[in-house]
């Protein structure tokens, strides 16, 4: 599966590194891809992961680097999509932002038993995403001040007043989304790898 992984990565990497709409936007987007697929390396051998997991980091990376390769105002498909004003492919990117590290936040706080009882597993999942969203926004203002103009396509408002608000709004659902969708199937594997005694 690793191999697969790895070359599913590449390929997408690749891909999306060859002419991108903006060298900057792309090196920004893909960077936290590049940076995670580094870490899963590194921590591959001594905290493997559930396949589960590995799964939605590699589609959280795809969309990660498909937002590099177009910007995230500009990805095909996504023009005046139901009839909306603006492309929304940044939202699809914000929502990956909650549901993805949802089931990380989870698998890492099960697995080094760090609350006891499923209301406060999913309390401490939700505020680690929603801190995690609110440090990218924070991310997005610094490159925006550092850099004025050039970072126009990486912050991707395209003159939304309410673009931050929403973009955690979707961070929030994508979370809650995966607690209640994903759970019990999280139980499983993290069971089946020896894990988890049992579910909570």
């Amino acid at each position: 599966m690793r191999y697969l992984w790895a070359m599913c990565f590449l390929a997408v990497l690749i891909w999306s590194g060859i002419h991108p709409k903006d060298t900057f936007t792309w090196f920004l987007e893909v960077l936290p891809a590049v940076i995670g697929a580094l870490l899963l390396i590194a921590t591959y051998s001594r905290f493997r992961l559930t396949p589960l997991l590995y799964t939605l980091i590699l589609i959280h990376c795809i969309v990660l680097m498909v937002g590099g390769h177009y910007t995230y105002a500009e990805v095909p498909l996504f023009d005046g999509l139901f009839g909306a004003e603006r492309n929304n492919y940044d939202k699809v990117g914000h929502f990956f932002q909650g549901f993805v590290p949802a089931l990380l936040a989870r698998e890492i706080l099960l697995r080094k038993q760090v609350v006891n009882g499923r209301m406060w597993l999913n309390l401490f999942v939700v505020s680690v995403c929603l801190a995690f969203s609110a440090f990218y926004e924070l991310i997005e203002w610094w490159v925006a001040a550092a850099t004025g103009e050039g970072a126009e396509a990486f912050l991707g408002t395209q003159g939304y007043e309410w673009d931050t608000q929403s973009d955690m709004a979707l961070t929030l659902l994508g979370a809650v989304s995966c607690l209640v969708f994903l759970a019990r199937w999280h139980d499983r594997q993290l069971q089946k790898n020896g894990e988890l005694c049992s579910p909570l």
